[in-house]
């Protein structure tokens, strides 16, 4: 069974969002630590070394994709425990990253925002991003990790289409 899409594409005065939410069974202290901290973020997606305040340089390696990547970036704004804002250089350019950690009642879910211009083609963007989320939710429930071929291209035309 393929997953489903569940983020969407919103236009803004700049271009367009990507937004994609997981509900997590772990509190809102236990989903930041999972998004924020080198030791578990590479559990499901890769590393950081660096200064972890507004202004700091990092360097993240993604462990995830076939080849090990590494690229430097910039916290461009944090709120410990809420909420951070980046900047990362890729093949593609630079990508302006954010991602959010609220309580639930059940939990906590976290927002996850790719800044987008119009020209940025989105369809595998999204799958990526669908599939590196529910990579953290196996992470946490300590389940196997999904493969990528579920994610693309089945998922292209969903996010191309918004």
């Amino acid at each position: 069974m393929s997953p489903e899409p569940a983020g969407e594409v919103v236009r803004t005065a700049d271009g367009r969002d990507l937004i994609l939410n997981r509900d997590l069974p772990v509190s809102a202290g236990e989903a930041w630590k999972w998004v924020s901290e080198s030791e578990r973020l590479e559990k499901w997606f890769g590393t950081w070394t660096g200064s972890g305040e507004p202004g700091g340089r990092i360097e993240v390696t993604m462990n995830a994709e076939e080849e090990e990547s590494t690229s430097s970036g910039e916290i461009t704004a944090c709120e410990p425990g809420t909420s951070y804002e980046i900047t990362v250089g890729t093949g593609m350019g630079d990508w302006y990253l954010g991602m959010a950690v609220e309580s639930r009642d059940e939990g906590a879910r976290i927002t996850f925002t790719q800044h987008l211009d119009e020209e940025t083609p989105v369809g595998s963007i999204g799958a990526g991003w669908e599939w590196y989320l529910d990579r953290l939710a196996a992470a946490i429930e300590n389940k196997p990790m999904p493969d990528f071929n579920d994610y693309w291209p089945s998922m292209g035309p969903y996010y191309e289409n918004q």
